[in-house]
């Protein structure tokens, strides 16, 4: 019933508030890009927690003073679904994210995913993703922070897999901070391969930033491993104090 209830609750929303994305892509138009901002995060904000309680997420997140002031990279282990509203809703100001291609084929969900400057990523066409990945690069350049889960896909065993170097390129182009977070119990509210939601315990951490500003070729070669291994020992320790 929970299931039933949340996809009711999650086109129900959208459609209610069509009329103000209405207002907001008048407000980008204009060029009124300040207020565009400011209502467009506000709205999906909202959304996004509002998803979240009604799967009955319990959720906490750590290590909000590591939030950097800037544009960054954010690069976290990718779980479930519900991975997206975690990072809308709680990883500070509403953040634009990398988000694979089938998402841009969801009415309501495109538009409002543009709106916040998200970039749809195919990962079977290596031209489109250089693509997407400029245009991500771009959106940093500009001045906006940008979420991208390196592994690419959802974990099936809720372990890290690798992370994949070009979140590390859209960092790389533009010299700003690579700002790991950590995921655990996302896959519990929804996993891999079904659509059942569950409420669970989930939780969040947010790691120190890594300055890049000073790396050579070799230190953002050996960056994706090196955050991938951060992710996969803070995860280790965040389950390790759970038990």
């Amino acid at each position: 019933m929970r299931t039933i209830l949340w996809f009711l609750y999650f086109w129900l929303y959208l459609i209610v508030v069509e009329p103000c994305r209405w207002r907001i892509r008048s407000l980008r138009r204009q060029g009124r890009i300040l207020e565009h901002d400011l209502l467009s995060g506000r709205v999906i904000h909202n959304w996004a927690r509002r998803l979240l309680a009604a799967a009955g997420a319990r959720i906490t997140v750590e290590g909000l003073d590591n939030l950097p002031e800037g544009p960054a990279v954010f690069v976290s282990n990718h779980q479930s679904y519900f991975d997206i509203p975690l990072a809308i809703g709680y990883l500070g100001d509403p953040k634009g994210l990398v988000s694979k291609k089938e998402i841009d084929r969801i009415p309501f969900i495109r538009q409002w995913m543009r709106e916040l400057g998200c970039v749809f990523l195919d990962r079977e066409n290596i031209r489109a993703s250089a693509a997407a990945l400029a245009e991500a690069s771009d959106r940093v350049a500009a001045g906006y922070s940008m979420v991208i889960f390196p592994e690419g896909t959802r974990t099936e065993t809720g372990e890290v897999g690798e992370f994949k170097a070009g979140a590390f390129r859209v960092a790389q182009k533009n010299r700003v901070p690579v700002v790991p977070f950590v995921l655990d119990g996302s896959n519990r509210l929804m996993g891999k391969h079904s659509l059942w939601i569950h409420p669970a315990a989930v939780r969040m951490r947010i790691l120190p930033p890594i300055d890049t500003s000073g790396y050579s070729r070799e230190d953002w070669k050996a960056l994706p491993a090196l955050t991938e291994q951060l992710v996969r020992d803070e995860l280790a320790a965040m389950r390790q104090t759970a038990s």
